[in-house]
């Protein structure tokens, strides 16, 4: 593993404040620009990405803020609805998570209507996840699922502390959720019952892969894990990753076998590898001022990473 060919961004872009948490949306905005959330101390930022790549005119990235929503505490996990969408009716919607272990509920018709709506406070909040009406939460040992509303849907029991959540694309009662202890469960929640389990040691992150969904990674210590799972509930590929922990695993939206990883930050930089299964080593590696969030392009093979004041930006040709 080369630790030497560092690559700085290729695009970045400033804000205002520390970046904790940043999420392209992986739905369609009904325009060519791609919608792009990111969180800080106390506030979320909501705007448009368009990028060279897709639009001849425009010189690296063009990023332009549609609305930014006070937050009372930082940021610490966001996830986008499906409802966000800018052609016919413009709206924005979308959930963040906080230590004070409440649910915000972000929506804003881009006009004259912008609310945040605030409920759930039931425990400690490790991570979540929002697809459709419904929003799901880890608590210490506990998975639990609410709609929109704030009414409980599913709880389900976990024997270590969560990690890592998603929800299947298409089949929406389909939920994937990663435990520290190693163990990747899948639940069917119309019988509350996990239906699939992998196995790995102590799992820091983990990701379904959406555009080809036999696949699974994860990081664990310092390693990459890939799991096929119509084979074996063991992992296909284990390679070690970063020299320090490893901290994040994200699947490409673009490409089923390009995923990235960051390390946990150092004293000044974190590390950003970007892995494609065909090769054995990083196809690139990223520096960056100390690092948080991990987010892909829906459709580029493009990932963004938040930091201090900025939002940076790596493109592959993979």
């Amino acid at each position: 593993m080369q630790e030497d060919s560092s690559r700085s961004p290729s695009y970045t872009v400033a804000c205002e404040d520390y970046v904790h948490v940043v999420e392209f949306s992986p739905f369609s905005s009904g325009t060519p620009a791609s919608l792009l959330a990111y969180g800080g101390n106390q506030y979320v930022v909501v705007g448009t990405c368009l990028f060279q790549e897709e639009d001849v005119e425009i010189e690296g990235v063009e990023f332009n803020v549609l609305r930014a929503f006070h937050h009372e505490l930082r940021v610490d996990a966001l996830a986008w609805s499906p409802e966000s969408r800018l052609d016919r009716i413009p709206t924005v919607r979308l959930c963040t998570a906080a230590a004070d272990r409440k649910l915000r509920l972000l929506t804003s018709d881009l006009q004259d209507r912008h609310e945040v709506k605030v409920y759930i406070k039931h425990g400690s909040v490790v991570l979540f996840h929002c697809s459709c009406q419904s929003s799901l939460f880890f608590l210490i040992h506990v998975c639990r699922v609410w709609d929109l509303d704030g009414n409980e849907s599913t709880v389900l029991r976990l024997r270590s502390p969560g990690m890592s959540v998603c929800w299947h694309p298409e089949e929406v009662f389909k939920l994937m959720v990663a435990e520290k202890k190693g163990t990747i469960r899948f639940y069917d929640l119309v019988t509350q019952q996990a239906i699939l389990s992998l196995d790995c040691g102590t799992l820091i992150s983990a990701d379904w892969c959406l555009t080809n969904t036999i696949k699974v990674g994860a990081v664990a210590g310092n390693d990459w894990l890939i799991w096929d799972i119509t084979r074996s509930s063991y992992p296909q590929e284990k390679r070690p990753a970063h020299i320090d922990k490893a901290r994040l695993f994200k699947w490409s939206r673009a490409n089923e076998n390009l995923f990235a990883t960051t390390g946990c930050p150092g004293k000044i930089t974190s590390q950003l590898f970007i892995h494609h299964l065909g090769h054995p080593q990083p196809v690139m590696i990223g520096s960056a001022p100390v690092g948080s969030g991990l987010s892909w392009h829906r459709t580029l093979p493009l990932c963004v990473v938040g930091g201090d004041r900025k939002l940076c930006f790596w493109m592959t040709e993979m």
